[in-house]
């Protein structure tokens, strides 16, 4: 069987077409040898600050930090932000496990758990004085939900107390995120960044680390102040993935505004839904509510034996379809809609879904 060309696994994902350049780059320039206190790093580190806040459209009071994964934010949220326990609403896998991490820190913390196609009322949740902030997965990997941007900035004006955390791993450098409405969002590099795992994005808005530094916690090596008092100086506090901020730093440098980059991604979603809304062959949208559907995981329902036979397909025309994830495991497959997936081999799997 020849080596799949592309990959539609939602992470890790499609690699940037111009990684091979970049890597050669890094190894060429020196700076994977350099001392994370030196100069050179403190300005590799200040650029690529730079450019997520112009690119991402990030406001430039909110601070960014560099963690390991998405997952490690799971810890530092609860740890360095709450005294009791923050409220979590999710549809998946990746909500409720943040969650449920969470509560091992934060006991106090509860969550809501809703159905993929539910309509939630957000402007109702049963919060408590217990609750310091709401958390939300903005989209959910697992299943290919997602809360749209309306919803956040709701959720902000009917809350405006609360810190408000959102988990973008599957969406950031994909879409326009509004975070001027919320205090956290994290991520991770290995979807819409086209980059390999190993490197997380944690942002902070001016009252979260207010709120962070009225704590004072600082008793892990990964607690928010010590991030901040690195980050000050454009440091982090262990060793950093200096190939990963190389790597991000030239993909920023070569890519679009997300606001431009979305254009493309919105149309290929859009695309993909109106032709599984209209598919007759055995395959069909996870979500069906269109108020809930992801813009760059799409989740595709179908039996297992077809789902068998899409998989061993998809590989002999020479890319790969994502496994279902979860309780959706057997019945689903998934498509990422990440901008490294060139619009050749877009068009090559809608093709290859229309023949189904």
């Amino acid at each position: 069987m020849r080596k799949p060309h592309t990959t539609f696994f939602p992470g890790p994902s499609q690699l940037n077409a111009n990684l091979g350049q970049y890597l050669q780059d890094a190894v060429e320039s020196g700076i994977l040898s350099a001392s994370h206190r030196s100069k050179a790093f403190d300005a590799l580190s200040a650029e690529t600050v730079a450019m997520l806040h112009d690119r991402l459209a990030i406001p430039s009071d909110y601070r960014i930090y560099y963690t390991t994964s998405a997952t490690e934010s799971w810890e530092i949220i609860p740890q360095s932000l709450t005294e009791r326990g923050g409220f979590h609403v999710y549809t998946g896998s990746f909500g409720q496990k943040w969650f449920e991490y969470a509560q091992k820190i934060r006991p106090e913390s509860n969550g809501l758990q809703y159905a993929v196609n539910d309509t939630i009322d957000w402007a109702n949740l049963p919060l408590t004085d217990s609750h310091e902030l709401i958390c939300i997965t903005q989209n959910e990997t697992s299943n290919g939900t997602q809360v749209n941007a309306g919803t956040i900035s709701m959720i902000r004006r009917q809350f405006p107390d609360h810190l408000l955390a959102v988990d973008v791993t599957s969406s950031i450098n994909g879409i326009s995120l509004p975070f001027s409405d919320a205090d956290i969002w994290y991520g991770s590099v290995q979807k819409c960044f086209g980059m390999p795992a190993g490197l997380g994005l944690l942002i902070c808005s001016p009252r979260a680390l207010s709120r962070a530094q009225s704590i004072g916690e600082r008793k892990h090596y990964n607690s928010l102040l010590l991030l901040e008092d690195n980050m000050a100086k454009f440091q982090t506090t262990c060793t950093p993935n200096v190939l990963g901020i190389y790597l991000l730093n030239r993909i920023l440098a070569a890519s679009p505004n997300v606001l431009d980059q979305q254009d493309t991604i919105i149309k290929r979603a859009n695309q993909l839904y109106q032709l599984l809304d209209n598919a007759s062959g055995g395959i069909s949208p996870l979500v069906t509510n269109p108020t809930n559907r992801s813009t760059t995981v799409q989740a595709i329902s179908c039996g297992p034996e077809l789902l068998a036979k899409l998989k061993s397909d998809a590989s002999e025309a020479g890319f790969l379809i994502g496994n279902g994830y979860g309780k959706w495991k057997e019945g689903t497959f998934r498509i990422a809609n990440f901008p490294a997936i060139s619009e050749a081999a877009w068009q090559q799997m809608i093709g290859f879904l229309s023949a189904v």
